[in-house]
C-alpha cells in the first residue's frame, strides 16, 4: 500500500509541476522566443579590416554580443574562421539603426571646449584653410571668466551664464576634423549635434579623459529630461576630477566619433569635485532613444579594430512564419502517425504514450518560454527539428519498456509482477540510449556553430526531460495500470500477443 501511495505521489507531482509551470508562463504572457528563420530579423557578417589575434577577435565578439543583447534578447554573435564574425538578431525591425550601433567604434573623448566656431564658409575663389588650428581669440574663449557662471537656484539648470559669446570667425574657412584624425592629444574642430548647444561647431583641446574610463552607463529620466549616468573606474575618477577642476564653470565637450554630442558646463563647487565617488551625469537635450543609444555605446567601449560589412541579410517575418508552419505541420503529422500506431499495437499502453507526450510537450513549452525570457534563448527551425528528433527518442523509451514487459510475460510472470520488474531492466537500456544521445548533443553544441548549435541544445534538453519523465511519470503510470483490475488483463495491454496464451493471464 505504501508503495502504491508513493507511485501516486510521483505521478501527481509530475502532472502538478507541469500544469503549474505551463499555467504560470501562459498567465505571464510568456512564449518561446523564435529565432531569425522563424521570426524574421537581421543577419550580418563582419570582417576585420586587418588581421587580428584570436584574443582580439574574442574581444570583438564579446563587445558585439553585449551591444546587441543590451537592446534585444536572443541575439547571437559567433566567430567564423580567423577574421569574420556573424551576428544574428531575431525580431529586429530597425535594421539600419542596429547596423550603425553594431559596427560603431565609439571613440569617446572628454575635451575642454576652447571656443565656438561658425559653420564652414569658403568665399568664392578661396580654398579651405589647412594646417594647425589657430588659437581662439581672447573674446571668444569659453573660459569661466567669459562665461560668467553664477549659481541660481531658481533656474532649471541651477546656474546662469553668459550666452552672448560669439563664434570665432577665423575658423570659418577650416573644415571639421575627420573622425579618423580625431586623436586624443590633438586640438580639433568638430560639429555639434542639435542637442549640444552652441553655434554648430566647437574647437576642443586635447582630451582629459577617454571612454576607457567609463565603467558603466545607464539612461535615466531625471527631472523630466533624459540623461546618461556614468560610473567611472578608479583611474577615470581621478582623470575626471582633474579635468573638472581645470574646467570649473567652463565647458567640457563630449566628443563621440568626431561629433560633440553634449557640451555641458561643469556645475559643482570647487570643494565638490572629489565627492561624487566616480559618479558623473551627461545631459544635453537627449531624447529617450539618444540617451539609451549613448549608454549602450559607453557601456561596451571601443572596438579594437574596424569592422567591414561583408553581407547583410534581412529576413521578413512572413518568410519566418511560413517556415514555422511548415515545421509544425510536418512534426504534428509524423506525431499523429506514431500515436495511431502505438495505440493500435499497444492498446491501453498506447494511451500512456499519448499522455506522456502531452506532459512532455507542456513541460518543453514552459522550459523554452522561461529560457527565452530569462536567458534570451531563441528556438529556430533547427531547434524544432531537434525536438522532433527527441520525440523519436522518447517513443523509443516507451517501446523498450513495453517490449520488456512482453518478455516478462512470456517467461510466465503475471502482469502485476511484470510491470515492476520489467522497468528495472528496461530503464538501464533507456539510460544507456539517452546517455549516447546526450553525449552527441553536447559534442555538437561545443563544436558546431549557427543553427546546428540550436539543434543540439534542444535535443539535449529533450533527452534530459525524457530520462526524468520515464522514471517519475511512465514508471508509476504503467505500474499503477498493471496493478489495477482492468490493466491486469494482458490483452488490454497487448502483452498476450505472441505468447500463445489467452487474454486472461492473471496473477
Amino acid at each position: 500500500m505504501k508503495n502504491k501511495r508513493s507511485l501516486w505521489v510521483s505521478l501527481i507531482s509530475v502532472i502538478a509541476i507541469t500544469v503549474i509551470a505551463l499555467s504560470a508562463t501562459l498567465a505571464a504572457g510568456w512564449s518561446p522566443k523564435l529565432g531569425l528563420d522563424l521570426d524574421g530579423g537581421l543577419a550580418v557578417v563582419y570582417k576585420t579590416a586587418h588581421p587580428v589575434t584570436p584574443a582580439e577577435l574574442d574581444t570583438i565578439v564579446t563587445i558585439l554580443g553585449e551591444r546587441v543583447n543590451s537592446g534585444t534578447s536572443g541575439a547571437s554573435v559567433e566567430r567564423q574562421g580567423n577574421d569574420q564574425i556573424s551576428v544574428s538578431i531575431p525580431g529586429e525591425k530597425n535594421a539600419q539603426q542596429t547596423l550603425a550601433t553594431l559596427g560603431k567604434t565609439a571613440q569617446l573623448f572628454f575635451r575642454p571646449a576652447l571656443c565656438y566656431a561658425p559653420a564652414k564658409t569658403i568665399p568664392k575663389g578661396q580654398k579651405p584653410s589647412t594646417g594647425p588650428l589657430p588659437a581662439c581669440s581672447a573674446a571668444t574663449q569659453l573660459t569661466a571668466t567669459n562665461l560668467q557662471v553664477n549659481p541660481n537656484s531658481s533656474n532649471v539648470n541651477g546656474y546662469t551664464s553668459n550666452s552672448n559669446i560669439q563664434a570665432d570667425p577665423q575658423f570659418a574657412t577650416y573644415p571639421s576634423t575627420a573622425p579618423a584624425q580625431d586623436d586624443k592629444s590633438a586640438t580639433v574642430l568638430l560639429p555639434g549635434t542639435s542637442g549640444s548647444g552652441g553655434t554648430g561647431r566647437y574647437v576642443l583641446g586635447p582630451a582629459g579623459m577617454t571612454g576607457q574610463a567609463v565603467k558603466s552607463a545607464n539612461a535615466q529620466l531625471n527631472g523630466g529630461q533624459w540623461a546618461v549616468n556614468l560610473n567611472l573606474t578608479s583611474a577615470g575618477s581621478a582623470q575626471w576630477d582633474k579635468l573638472a577642476s581645470q574646467q570649473f564653470h567652463a565647458i567640457i565637450g563630449i566628443d563621440l566619433d568626431g561629433t560633440v554630442i553634449s557640451a555641458p558646463i561643469t556645475q559643482p563647487t570647487q570643494q565638490a569635485f572629489t565627492s561624487f565617488a566616480g559618479q558623473v551625469q551627461i545631459s544635453g537635450g537627449f531624447s529617450e532613444d539618444q540617451a539609451k543609444l549613448l549608454a549602450t555605446q559607453l557601456n561596451y567601449g571601443a572596438l579594437p579594430v574596424t569592422l567591414i560589412q561583408q553581407n547583410v541579410q534581412s529576413v521578413s517575418p512572413t518568410l519566418g512564419k511560413a517556415s514555422l508552419q511548415a515545421g509544425l505541420i510536418s512534426g504534428l503529422a509524423g506525431l499523429l502517425l506514431v500515436m495511431l500506431y502505438m495505440i493500435f499495437y499497444y492498446r491501453l499502453l498506447g494511451f500512456v504514450v499519448l499522455a506522456g507526450l502531452v506532459v512532455t510537450g507542456a513541460a518543453l513549452w514552459a522550459i523554452i518560454a522561461i529560457m527565452g525570457q530569462t536567458l534570451g534563448t531563441t528556438i529556430d527551425l533547427a531547434g524544432i527539428i531537434g525536438i522532433i528528433v527527441s520525440v523519436g527518442i522518447t517513443v523509443d523509451s516507451y517501446i523498450v519498456y513495453f517490449e520488456r514487459l512482453k518478455d516478462e510475460a512470456r517467461s510466465g510472470r503475471t502482469v502485476r509482477s511484470s510491470v515492476d520488474k520489467g522497468f528495472a531492466s528496461a530503464f538501464r537500456t533507456v539510460v544507456a540510449a539517452d546517455a549516447v544521445s546526450l553525449l552527441g548533443a553536447l559534442v555538437l553544441y561545443e563544436l558546431a556553430i549557427g543553427p546546428v548549435k540550436g539543434f543540439a541544445l534542444f535535443l539535449g534538453i529533450s533527452t534530459i526531460l525524457d530520462l526524468i519523465l520515464t522514471y517519475f511519470f511512465t514508471r508509476p503510470f504503467v505500474i499503477l495500470i498493471g496493478q489495477s483490475r482492468g490493466g491486469n488483463e494482458a490483452s488490454s495491454m497487448s502483452m498476450a500477443s505472441g505468447l500463445g496464451v489467452g487474454a486472461g493471464v492473471t496473477p
